[in-house]
């Protein structure tokens, strides 16, 4: 069992609310301070994903802890007929939302909330799943990924993309600094957020990466499974079937 890492201490909020209030309330920078502190390269990050799900050419997509909807606009690629987002902030959601009509996205995008799990879908309603940074923002990371088998169609797709502990000198220890010094300052100057910046190293610390992930992805039902690290072990792209 993974440890389960909270935003804060609040005894009467469990991590899934926690983790709601806490993007409600960084809503309004989320898309500055993301770029900013990870240097643009979560772009190029998606881009591989998405490609990694390309030889399914899926054409009714889910993407999971949408945020702001970037992963879905990256999916745009693919020429899907649908690409669903959804959210527990309802403060992401907005901003998101705002995003895809100025960018003529939300004929195709729709954003809406969504409790990963407890997905507000069918079975078998989707040809590939994304999640991008969310899976370790889970209250229950297996019934979260059972859920999304559920909804996945057989032989559809799932690509998580997630931070992961840099092993190799020199990433490792500069990365190290970066992540428990410079983003959670830099994060809170800007967000005026006392814990959301500190909960991203802690969350990523707990979080069981690599074979780990994989063995857990197995354990709940997923096939084909696979693994690929980018940025020298910054991120890693898990890759699974159904």
């Amino acid at each position: 069992m993974a440890e389960v890492v909270k935003p804060n201490n609040d005894p009467d909020k469990g991590k899934k609310e926690q983790v709601a209030d806490m993007f409600d309330n960084i809503s309004g920078k989320y898309d500055f301070l993301n770029h900013l502190l990870s240097m643009g390269i979560d772009k190029l990050w998606r881009k591989r994903a998405v490609k990694l799900i390309s030889k399914k050419d899926p054409k009714d997509i889910l993407d999971i802890a949408t945020g702001t909807g970037d992963f879905a606009i990256e999916s745009l690629k693919l020429k899907p007929n649908s690409i669903t987002g959804v959210d527990i902030s309802n403060g992401m959601l907005e901003k998101g939302k705002e995003k895809m009509i100025k960018k003529g996205h939300d004929k195709i995008i729709t954003l809406q909330y969504g409790d990963s799990e407890n997905l507000p879908f069918e079975d078998e309603s989707f040809d590939a799943i994304t999640v991008g940074f969310g899976v370790r923002n889970f209250e229950d990371l297996e019934k979260g990924l059972s859920e999304m088998l559920r909804v996945l169609r057989p032989g559809g797709i799932v690509a998580v993309l997630e931070f992961s502990k840099p092993k190799k000198f020199p990433v490792k220890q500069g990365y190290t600094f970066y992540s428990k010094h410079i983003i959670p300052k830099v994060g809170k100057s800007i967000s005026k957020d006392d814990t959301a910046y500190k909960y991203l190293p802690d969350s990523i610390a707990a979080f069981p990466e690599g074979q780990g992930f994989l063995d857990i992805l197995q354990k709940v039902g997923y096939s084909e499974l696979s693994k690929k690290e980018v940025s020298g072990g910054i991120a890693t792209i898990y890759v699974g079937q159904k």
